[in-house]
């Protein structure tokens, strides 16, 4: 590497929820897995910057009851998604505790749509089913978040804390919804190796999770922890290659009139490739990122794939 890349964050720090799932109420954490990934230490240039993320979702599940007088039912859900982030951010010169401090605001307008479909046979081979479906645009809830960055050579450390306010589209009758329509609470840490010299760039935030209740439907979502990771390697000065990845898993079950003791934990687990590359726009460079999700390793929740086209614009 030549000289010292652009400062840059590429995570649009929000979430997005969409709808109807198995644990989680609404079928979605607060925390969107994949959000913060690379560069996610790394400090930025002092003042006002822009990220803006498009987001594309689909995920499903497939589940079969059989019961024991022989009656079968199964349940079929879809949950296509479409997303655009907005997060103005404000990174202070002046040193906190030894760091770089950085408030940011998000918000987001999406789509969801939720395809649901039951069907029930019965000991001689009879079928009854019964679908639904339903769709919404809108805008999302807010996530006001606070950072610190520390910075030891090729060492990055991030500490940060971040809230969802319910200020987002919900109709509790409605499958889909853009809001959670619950406070919920996550702070965790993070650190990103950057050697500018080789053009190696390796990034893990780790978060915990902590979720009010929704007052209209009395459910609570257990807590959670999340992982999001990624690898990536310079072909030249601006343009890079890697690998990215998360972890999710529900550390207690939900709460809510009816749940009892049954087990709503969720979990799931993705891979995929990325791409980022910085361009010079008038004196400031940009960075723009492109990467897919293929998710494995469900539980009590949706999976497929996702994919993020994330811009970071410096001003």
């Amino acid at each position: 590497m030549k000289s010292r890349l652009p400062l840059a964050a590429l995570a649009a720090t929000s979430l997005f929820a969409t709808t109807h799932a198995r644990a989680d109420e609404g079928g979605v954490s607060f925390w969107l897995p994949g959000q913060i990934g690379t560069f996610a230490a790394v400090r930025n240039d002092p003042g006002w910057s822009w990220t803006f993320s498009g987001y594309h979702a689909y995920a499903n599940s497939d589940t079969r009851k059989r019961n024991k007088n022989g009656r079968v039912r199964d349940s079929a859900l879809s949950t296509p998604s479409d997303t655009l982030f907005i997060a103005p951010a404000y990174t202070f010169a002046a040193p906190v505790a030894g760091a770089q401090a950085a408030l940011s605001l998000t918000g987001l307008y999406g789509r969801t749509d939720v395809y649901d479909n039951e069907s029930v046979t019965s000991a001689r081979g009879r079928t009854r089913s019964a679908s639904s479906d339903d769709s919404r645009s809108g805008i999302g809830d807010l996530y006001p978040m606070a950072t610190l960055k520390w910075t030891l050579g090729s060492h990055n450390y991030l500490a940060y804390a971040t809230i969802g306010v319910p200020t987002g589209d919900y109709d509790v009758n409605r499958a889909a919804n853009l809001g959670l329509n619950h406070w919920s609470y996550d702070a965790g840490g993070g650190y990103t190796y950057l050697n500018e010299s080789s053009g190696t760039e390796f990034s893990a935030v780790l978060g915990l999770t902590l979720n009010q209740k929704n007052p209209d439907t009395g459910y609570r979502n257990g807590a959670d922890a999340h992982l999001d990771v990624s690898l990536s390697q310079f072909l030249n000065e601006d343009f890079h290659i890697g690998l990215v990845g998360y972890a999710y898993h529900q550390l207690n079950n939900d709460s809510a009139p009816g749940i009892a003791n049954k087990n709503l934990k969720s979990q799931v687990a993705a891979l995929g490739p990325q791409a980022g590359y910085f361009f010079k726009v008038g004196k400031n460079k940009w960075y723009a990122n492109l990467k897919a999700y293929d998710e494995f390793d469900a539980k009590n929740r949706t999976a497929g794939w996702n994919a993020w086209l994330s811009l970071f614009v410096p001003i």
